[in-house]
């Protein structure tokens, strides 16, 4: 696979469903796992899984009347590209606004800054 890209928001919604599932998830528990609240019609739900598999996210086999889904990337893979875009465009690389920014808006709840607080510790002492 070639250079892996941003995904729009609903492919990025349905590849989230088959990262949690198990390797060789079916088209219905990738429906099932989207809930109710997509409204998304089994055939939308195909036209993506085909343009995922066009792009190098997915692989799939027909296994009977079925076909099961692997991921082809991994979530961690993906997360990694999809924040240092993010990091890149609007924060200028620095991490430091970005908490800054997420801080002052709010977003932080005081587990998030004790998750950060450890985290960063672990990094220090990785880095001795």
């Amino acid at each position: 696979m070639g250079t892996i890209k941003r995904l729009p928001d609903a492919e990025f919604e349905l590849m989230k469903v088959v990262w949690r599932g198990k390797p060789g998830i079916t088209t219905s528990e990738i429906i099932d796992g989207l809930g109710a609240a997509s409204h998304w019609k089994p055939q939308t739900v195909l036209t993506m899984l085909t343009r995922l598999i066009e792009k190098g996210f997915l692989t799939s086999e027909r296994v009977g009347r079925q076909r099961n889904y692997t991921a082809a990337v991994d979530e961690a893979q993906y997360m990694s590209i999809e924040t240092g875009g993010f990091m890149s465009r609007y924060r200028g690389n620095s991490v430091g606004s970005l908490v800054k920014t997420m801080y002052a808006g709010k977003d932080l709840s005081a587990e998030d800054i004790e998750e950060l607080r450890t985290w960063l510790d672990q990094k220090v002492k990785e880095k001795g």
